[in-house]
């Protein structure tokens, strides 16, 4: 997706300072990754990629079969959006991976040093409703608790935030936005 020309704007989307942020959204499966990514992707005006489209066809066979996958399967889809993060560094662009594990994070952030990590959080039981409802996606809900038990979240030294998912995705876009600190490593929120 390209971003639009300044004449074209979306009415509500704000003025973002430039460059945009890179954009990481983390969090377990069903926390409202592609929807809140998406929105937030949106509003800023910037490209977006969902982590599930660089799956190899053998990573998503394993999840769909409730097999937990592990870092050598891991591996080769971290290095894919690494690719992806450092072909939109420049620009800023929003992209979704679970980054579970901080050496994920690690890694992903040694490639692209301006990331920014909005981890998608909340209790196990919205997100487990929210999956028992979900449908045509290859992760079966049984995987929650792997992906649970696998979680790391954002430590202080992170360059990242931590967003609630207990409201409807338009309020988490929205909460994720006012808390991206500005790219430009001054601390403060993005000016709008």
């Amino acid at each position: 997706m390209t971003r639009p020309a300044a004449s074209t704007a979306h009415p509500s989307r704000p003025s973002f300072a430039r460059p945009l942020p890179l954009v990481v959204v983390m969090g377990v499966s069903g926390a409202g990754k592609t929807t809140v990514g998406r929105l937030v992707a949106d509003r800023l005006g910037a490209p977006f990629a969902d982590a599930d489209a660089f799956h190899p066809a053998s990573n998503k066979a394993l999840m769909a079969a409730g097999i937990p996958l592990g870092d050598t399967e891991r591996a080769p889809w971290l290095a894919t959006i690494a690719d992806w993060l450092t072909a939109h560094a420049a620009g800023g662009g929003v992209v979704t991976c679970s980054a579970l594990k901080r050496r994920y994070r690690d890694a992903l952030a040694r490639t692209a040093r301006r990331a920014l990590f909005v981890h998608l959080d909340g209790p196990a039981e919205v997100i487990a409703d929210r999956l028992a409802h979900r449908t045509g996606h290859f992760m079966p809900a049984c995987m929650l608790g792997s992906q649970l038990a696998d979680l790391e979240p954002l430590a202080p030294d992170e360059h990242g935030v931590r967003v609630p998912v207990d409201r409807p995705a338009r309020q988490v876009a929205d909460l994720a936005l006012a808390r991206l600190p500005c790219p430009h490593g001054t601390g403060a929120a993005c000016p709008r």
